[in-house]
């Protein structure tokens, strides 16, 4: 088994061409085939070696990495279609001399008037075959003297074009609706229909899984399989992904392309995970699978004909997983971009880096990407007690019987007690305030929250406080922005309280 993903450096990788390798890269791993990566940079206009590095990069973020491609090679290159032009024109002239393809000299002008003419009839435009019926001696004449000309291929006529797709069942195409399309350009470029035929003949390409927009590609390849001696591969055509309104999933739903999703903190193999999912089942109830198992179990079979919606909640509920169980040192290190940007961080020191993992266990659980990681983390630096008691929620908390009384306990037991690095000294000393003021449960709890954080909710105190401690004794030059201590922020609130 021997199959590819063959992008075009035209942009970003769209997480629909995402999902397409996917599943291409899941029935090789699963099957013991080949992956290879091909770009298809024949337009030169737009291709670029910006976006085909972005590609490349990107695939490999999210594991998919290929056996055969432009960066690593095969016996089956060049991979890239610029460096392949020989062999279109090659396989052009062999069409010419059997009379299957014939020079085309209709100027773009002309083409343009006959696509317009055939909009307003209400005909899907087709080539009229102008230049069908030129004699070959003429035509060569023509192009020998340097008169600028476009290779087609002859459709048969009066025949229909089938082929059997593993998703879509049986498909039937009349010949007589494809028209003569383009083979190569007048410039020498070879049109797509021609340059993927070429190219997945040539490298023994078993399997084309692409997207449903190429089913209609498909009737002229075949064709061109048939006239070319070559093996036709099994098809098959993925359902688009679509947005929540059903539209193909564009710019307007939001963010688009892996590097997007990237850039926000979605890891790798909640992605992976989640594209998977979209228009394909395992079987089983498990909707959590690394990559190993996703290609164990992957069949095209089971791929669906519908279109999947791509649900942006759902893809945060599978990163949460992803993120609970990753390493603390991986997250902070995905982190430190964000908390650089928020001033938590003022250097990457190897203190900065322990401490940002240290503190992982506050945010990773209740985060649903790595770019909200520092909102989770604020009250370490930012406490501010007249600005928390304006807050309406901590107002709540405030005005309950008792937590004053907590507070001011608070306060006066931290003064002289060794700082809460631990959770045993902090439930020891919620102990001793309990004790001194009766207080219990939510009664003695959201009171210590609110004096030690500024906030009426977030992580849990046993995780919070001793990060707080941590924090304030790390020495200047950490590169950690200064995080003031629990001592000193229970004083400050009961001082608030009593103004």
């Amino acid at each position: 088994m021997r199959v590819r993903f063959a992008p075009s450096p035209t942009g970003l990788l769209h997480v629909g061409n995402a999902r397409t390798a996917l599943f291409n890269w899941l029935l090789a791993r699963g099957g013991g085939g080949t992956f290879i990566l091909r770009i298809e940079d024949t337009d030169a206009e737009r291709s670029t070696p910006e976006s085909e590095r972005g590609i490349l990069d990107d695939l490999r973020w999210l594991g998919l990495q290929w056996d055969e491609g432009p960066d690593v090679g095969g016996a089956y290159g060049p991979y890239r279609q610029s460096e392949r032009l020989d062999l279109y024109r090659s396989y052009a002239g062999e069409l010419l001399d059997a009379g299957q393809a014939y020079y085309c000299f209709c100027s773009p002008d002309a083409l343009e008037r006959e696509r317009q003419a055939a909009l307003e009839a209400g005909r899907p435009p087709q080539y009229s075959g102008a230049c069908r019926a030129l004699p070959p001696a003429e035509a060569a004449r023509r192009v020998a003297a340097g008169e600028a000309a476009a290779v087609r291929f002859r459709v048969p006529a009066r025949r229909d074009v089938a082929f059997e797709d593993v998703v879509r069942g049986t498909v039937r195409f009349d010949a007589g609706v494809i028209g003569d399309p383009v083979l190569l350009r007048s410039d020498g470029r070879p049109a797509y229909n021609f340059a993927v035929v070429v190219d997945d003949a040539l490298m023994e390409v078993t399997h084309v899984v692409r997207g449903e927009d190429h089913v209609s590609n498909t009737p002229r390849q075949v064709l061109l399989y048939e006239a070319l001696h070559f093996e036709a591969p099994v098809f098959a055509h993925l359902a688009l992904v679509l947005g929540p309104d059903h539209t193909p999933l564009s710019k307007r739903h939001g963010a688009t392309s892996v590097a997007e999703f990237r850039n926000r903190g979605i890891l790798p193999e909640a992605l992976l995970n989640y594209l998977a999912l979209l228009g394909w089942s395992p079987g089983e109830s498990e909707e959590i699978l690394p990559a190993e198992e996703l290609a164990r179990r992957f069949s095209l079979e089971h791929v669906g004909r519908s279109s999947a919606v791509f649900d942006v909640e759902k893809l945060a509920w599978v990163n949460r997983h992803y993120l609970r169980d990753a390493a603390p040192a991986r997250l902070a290190a995905l982190a430190m971009p964000h908390l650089v940007e928020a001033g938590f961080v003022l250097a990457e020191t190897a203190t900065a880096r322990d401490f940002a993992a240290a503190v992982m266990p506050l945010a990773a659980a209740s985060v649903d990407r790595i770019e909200q990681i520092p909102a989770r983390i604020r009250f370490l630096f930012e406490f501010d007690p007249g600005r928390a008691r304006a807050l309406e929620e901590v107002g709540r908390v405030l005005a309950e019987p008792g937590a004053s009384a907590v507070i001011a306990a608070l306060a006066a037991d931290l003064a002289g007690a060794p700082r809460l690095v631990d959770r045993e000294r902090f439930r020891a000393a919620a102990a001793r305030i309990r004790q001194a003021t009766g207080c219990k449960g939510r009664a003695l709890f959201h009171p210590i929250r609110v004096a030690l954080t500024g906030e009426a909710g977030g992580p849990e105190l046993d995780l919070a406080v001793p990060a707080i401690e941590r924090g304030a004794e790390l020495p200047p030059g950490s590169g950690v922005a200064p995080v003031l201590g629990c001592r000193e922020r229970a004083a400050r609130f009961a001082g608030e309280l009593q103004k």
